[in-house]
């Protein structure tokens, strides 16, 4: 099944932190997703990227 979103090795730094680290997904269409995770996780800044 095609994917609606597909990420691979997604990074961000910011200075004197790595926010997000080599991160991989694929959401396939049709089904419903949520990223969760504890503060600090990079969630938010995973979907501002996106």
């Amino acid at each position: 099944m095609a994917a609606i979103i597909e990420v691979v090795d997604l990074i961000k730094h910011f200075p004197g932190v790595r926010a997000v680290d080599g991160l991989s997904f694929a959401i396939p269409v049709g089904s419903c997703f949520g990223l969760l995770g504890p503060n600090g996780a990079g969630k938010t800044t995973t979907i501002e990227l996106l």
